[in-house]
């Protein structure tokens, strides 16, 4: 009897030990087939750049299966905020979306909305982030320092040139001019010599030939210390200050204009496109731009600093870092959150980020991972690599950025009279007297 009872105890044992092997196997077969945690990026990246980032974000799902990201790209900036706040009301918004640098971040990161990114690094952080340079990250920080956002696209004006079109004009592609001065020269040899119908056009013409060509001259473009102050003091908001070096410059654009040296102007990136044709010699544009001209292979370019004059300072100094950002929000699990977080972890390992500095021309996000860089890249491109390192440098009060209040409705007002000077339709004293008038009453709007 005894020994019928241990067998029927010992069958039990057996059975409830295959039954605990087996519910454990599938516990971890439940694990191992775990979904993914899905974030989503919105975007309005383009062409090359736009190819670039759906690379990676290929990549990064390719390599782990924890999280997998959705990228959605939109047509521009405004059709992207539209639907942004139409999905935050649902609360179906995205975990990451690309926001263009307004000038007042601040007043971002207020909106209920919004995940400020130091919060979201808190919670997770990223090992060994030593940021390029502080003006890289700098148009997404606070008054206190703290980063608002992910600066993902920071990007500087630059100037850039057909170099086949150079030699046609007897110029050496090695030396493009560093002032404009020294500029009309060669635009005159490449309209007369190479016969260019177009010898110079200009894209982001407001970051051109407004705001960064005070810094570009070691001026500050707005009062109260380029905002700088305002942001942190109260005091009179800041003002625009568009003094005879406005003036000198923008009569020498409009006398371009006439002498058909200048000939396509716009304030987006319509430019470009020209430029990538071979049908422009030269082109003052944004970094960002790179990836396009990359990607063209028929064309030959070079990069350098935009010029400044002569009469103004001594040597250039730095462009305002800008471009735009990936910011957080709010409301989204706390899975998600940390999904989101090893996403743009992924984003900053050297390797990763210096492909895409690469491939796109936006600064590099991190010390390691300009040095990451293939050096043979910077060969082949003239000035790149001495442009990109010029911007290590610690920057200067002019150059540290600005700050002014409703800036997203100052810029087209800017762009409109930018336009109507260049065109002729206003004189260039009062395009700019009518720009600084509006601005100073659109800033003061509360």
């Amino acid at each position: 009897m005894k020994k019928l009872q241990l067998a029927g105890v010992a069958r039990a044992m057996f059975a409830s030990r295959r039954a605990w092997v087996f519910g454990a196997a599938m516990a971890m077969a439940g694990v191992a087939n775990a979904a993914p945690v899905e974030i989503q990026v919105w975007h309005t990246l383009t062409d090359a750049n736009k190819a670039e980032f759906e690379k990676l974000a290929k990549q990064y799902n390719k390599e782990q299966d924890d999280v997998r990201v959705t990228l959605r790209g939109f047509a521009t900036p405004g059709a992207l905020e539209q639907e942004a706040v139409s999905a935050v009301k649902a609360k179906k918004g995205p975990n990451l979306l690309q926001l263009s640098d307004n000038h007042s971040p601040e007043v971002v990161a207020q909106h209920k909305a919004v995940l400020p990114l130091y919060e979201l690094l808190a919670k997770y952080p990223i090992k060994d982030l030593n940021w390029f340079i502080p003006a890289t990250s700098s148009f997404t920080r606070d008054s206190k320092g703290r980063i608002l956002a992910f600066p993902w696209m920071a990007e500087v004006p630059v100037m850039f040139y057909n170099t086949a079109a150079y030699k046609k004009a007897g110029l050496d592609p090695n030396k493009p001019a560093r002032t404009w001065t020294a500029l009309q020269a060669d635009l005159l040899k490449l309209r007369d010599v190479a016969d260019i119908d177009c010898p110079y056009a200009s894209s982001d013409q407001v970051s051109v030939h407004l705001e960064n060509l005070a810094p570009i001259n070691n001026q500050q473009f707005t009062s109260n210390n380029n905002g700088l102050d305002a942001a942190s003091k109260k005091s009179v908001a800041p003002a625009m200050q568009f003094d005879t070096l406005y003036m000198r410059h923008i009569s020498m654009m409009v006398s371009w204009k006439r002498s058909l040296l200048f000939m396509a102007h716009s304030g987006d990136n319509a430019s470009d496109k020209l430029f990538a044709k071979g049908e422009c010699a030269v082109l003052t544009s944004n970094s960002g731009a790179f990836g396009q001209f990359l990607a063209t292979k028929s064309l030959s370019f070079g990069v350098a600093p935009l010029p400044y004059y002569e009469q103004a300072t001594k040597e250039g100094g730095k462009p305002f870092v800008s471009g735009s950002a990936l910011w957080a929000l709010q409301g989204h699990p706390q899975a998600q959150e940390k999904a989101t977080a090893q996403f743009l972890a992924w984003l900053s390992k050297p390797v990763v980020a210096a492909e895409w500095h690469q491939r796109t021309g936006y600064l590099p996000l991190t010390e390691a991972a300009f040095r990451a860089s293939d050096v043979s890249f910077y060969s082949r491109i003239p000035g790149a690599q001495t442009l990109i390192a010029s911007m290590s440098a610690k920057p200067v009060a002019n150059s540290r950025g600005f700050r002014m209040a409703n800036y997203e409705r100052i810029e087209p007002v800017l762009n409109k009279e930018l336009t109507d000077a260049f065109e002729g339709k206003v004189p260039p004293v009062a395009a700019l007297n009518n720009a600084a008038s509006q601005a100073r009453s659109i800033a003061a709007q509360r």
